[in-house]
């Protein structure tokens, strides 16, 4: 993910520093999104994974890709455990999917 992210997310496309600046300061974002949603799924429970990691994913897609590129509003959702889950449990989140991005980007 990290690799698509990086060939994506490009410099002087979703974000650009000042002509002095060497890369170190602050960007300013170009995209012109003002909504992002994230959807992740996970095999580890809830209760594991914020006890042995904390939530990286949160901060990484929040402050440090969409913040830096522009995008103020976020929203990210994770769908977990996968591997036990049942088709019920499946539809039910592909219908928060839908759900989710009907709020976020309504149709005209």
């Amino acid at each position: 993910m990290k690799g698509w992210i990086d060939r994506v997310m490009r410099e002087n496309i979703a974000y650009s520093f000042a002509e002095t600046d060497n890369g170190e300061g602050i960007p300013t974002g170009l995209l012109k999104a003002k909504t992002a949603v994230v959807f992740n799924t996970s095999n580890t429970p809830p209760e594991r994974e914020n006890a042995v990691f904390g939530d990286p994913l949160e901060t990484l897609w929040k402050n440090c890709i969409f913040d830096f590129c522009g995008i103020k509003k976020f929203e990210r959702k994770i769908f977990r455990v996968v591997v036990s889950s049942s088709l019920q449990k499946r539809t039910l989140w592909l219908n928060e999917v839908k759900s989710t991005i009907d709020s976020h980007f309504p149709s005209a």
